[in-house]
């Protein structure tokens, strides 16, 4: 054999050995939760870098990232702040039956952007002179559900409804509260949170009894059912790497 084909094939090989990584890489569009935005983009570029996958995110409410899919959005995963919006996907077809799963469950924390104002008990809902209580729509957003529900259980819904205002979703709520416009807010601690701990203001994280769980559940839908990478996202999810991360966020499972 003369060089001219020895090198012919050798291009040929080195061809060929690419070709299945290649093909193997895809591309998917993700609608996530907003309060899911910070460990869902370090689960990402996890992903991205172990597989070769590209990952295309789209945060907002779990209700309008419902309007979109049942508009034709293009998403593959739905990883919501909710476990009824996922059920109804699956009812309507909109859903691949089986694949729905929690893949967290959120904390909810009473947060103030200033130091000391806070206390470890909660009790500044009713030993403090505040104006303004952020929580998230508790129509539309489960944590602003949750609020609501603690609120009720202490006993204090009533006496706190002129103060509240509500953000469209967690995401808004929480930057009212960041921004003082609200002095303290009920928010997910998985906004404030960093290396375990409460990174900038105080906050009181609300015992788990006070509301229902806050089960956030992943679910394939239909536009994702032949795409690899969707399945193997969802995967991940479930792994110990990305178990870490979920955790590290103040998220159970």
């Amino acid at each position: 054999m003369n060089m001219l084909n020895r090198t012919r094939m050798t291009l040929f090989a080195a061809l060929a050995a690419l070709t299945p990584l290649i093909g193997h890489a895809d591309e998917i569009q993700v609608a996530v939760a907003s309060n899911f935005t910070a460990p869902m983009r370090v689960i990402t570029e996890q992903f991205e870098r172990d597989t070769g996958h590209k990952v295309l995110l789209s945060f907002g409410s779990t209700g309008k990232l419902y309007a979109q899919i049942r508009n034709g959005a293009p998403f593959a995963i739905l990883l919501a702040a909710d476990e009824q919006i996922p059920i109804r996907l699956e009812d309507e077809g909109l859903g691949v039956a089986g694949s729905r799963f929690t893949y967290a469950i959120g904390t909810l924390v009473l947060w103030s952007a200033n130091e000391g104002y806070v206390d470890d008990q909660g009790k500044v809902l009713t030993h403090q002179a505040y104006r303004h209580l952020a929580i998230a729509n508790p129509k539309t957003a489960p944590y602003g559900a949750a609020a609501m529900a603690t609120l009720t259980k202490l006993g204090l819904a009533d006496l706190v409804t002129g103060k509240l205002v509500q953000g469209e979703n967690i995401a808004q709520t929480h930057q009212f509260v960041a921004s003082g416009n609200a002095e303290l807010g009920f928010v997910a601690l998985s906004q404030v949170i960093e290396s375990g701990e409460i990174r900038q203001g105080s906050g009181w994280v609300v015992p788990a009894t006070y509301h229902p769980p806050i089960r956030q559940d992943a679910l394939l839908l239909t536009k994702g059912r032949d795409n690899p990478a969707a399945h193997a996202l969802l995967d991940y999810l479930r792994s110990a790497k990305a178990t870490e991360v979920i955790n590290a966020y103040g998220y159970g499972r």
